[in-house]
């Protein structure tokens, strides 16, 4: 939890007011729009799609917190019906909101993923601990560099950061490979293969946001492309990805209920 700097502009302000709304909406939808596909996907797919749910209900839980916090940290009025003018209540902007929600929901992600594509129950299982505990590291190693002001350190935290994340990234993109080209249909294998590489083109946003900080960028227009860029990456991450999970889902089950309708 670190200090707001002073001088935001109603534009820096209102930017992210509305981008922490639209992760609640994006959360929250999605959330729904999952819990009720629950009946519509065989048995086989309903705890990865119960999972896809819990993950966008936390994010939904805490982007609430994180919106709320960002309220309270300011003042917004008219002045004389002229221009809005923001100003810094004191109280303090929590954001440590957003690595308690990435601890819990990063590891659940790429644990549906892995479910969700029915790997043998030997290699769901030591995948599901190899890629859960290196991402759970991975947000561990970053939270200390977020929030120090001093740019050598949050370089260090970053790069050792990137260790755990290189690790699941190259899992996703290549370690995955057969098992994508492995499922029961051209549609399925297309969907399971959109679900990692949209993984990791959202989890690549996630290192470039956080060097925002570190690359010349301060004040409220860096604070402002921080929680822009977090909320972004966010929702596709969770909720959009959320709906390639209920995709594949919803694709596996019909190929395999047509299957069980052929004749012998």
């Amino acid at each position: 939890m670190a200090p707001l700097p002073d001088g935001f502009s109603y534009a820096e302000w209102n930017a992210t007011y509305n981008g922490l709304s639209f992760g609640i909406a994006a959360m929250g939808s999605a959330t729904i729009f999952f819990w009720l596909q629950l009946p519509n996907v065989t048995k086989s797919y309903r705890t990865a799609l119960t999972i896809t749910g819990i993950v966008t209900l936390i994010a939904t839980y805490h982007y609430i917190c994180i919106f709320n916090s960002w309220s309270e940290a300011f003042t917004v009025a008219s002045k004389d019906g002229g221009d809005y003018e923001v100003k810094l209540t004191g109280s303090p902007f929590n954001d440590g909101y957003r690595y308690v929600d990435w601890l819990l929901t990063v590891p659940l992600l790429l644990i549906e993923l892995i479910l969700v594509m029915k790997l043998p129950q030997a290699e769901t299982v030591s995948l599901s601990w190899k890629l859960g505990l290196a991402s759970a590291l991975m947000v561990a190693l970053g939270y200390p560099g977020e929030i120090q002001e001093d740019l050598s350190v949050r370089w260090f935290w970053w790069c050792l950061s990137m260790i755990p994340f290189c690790y699941v990234v190259f899992t996703l993109a290549v370690g995955l490979a057969e098992a994508t080209s492995k499922q029961p249909s051209p549609a399925a294998a297309s969907l399971a293969s959109a679900a990692r590489y949209l993984t990791v083109f959202s989890w690549l946003t996630y290192p470039f946001v956080y060097m925002v900080k570190s690359v010349g960028l301060a004040g409220p227009a860096a604070t402002m492309y921080e929680q822009v860029g977090y909320s972004i990456a966010d929702v596709m991450a969770k909720a959009v990805f959320g709906v390639l999970i209920w995709a594949l889902a919803a694709e596996k089950s019909a190929v395999e209920e047509s299957g069980k309708l052929l004749p012998n």
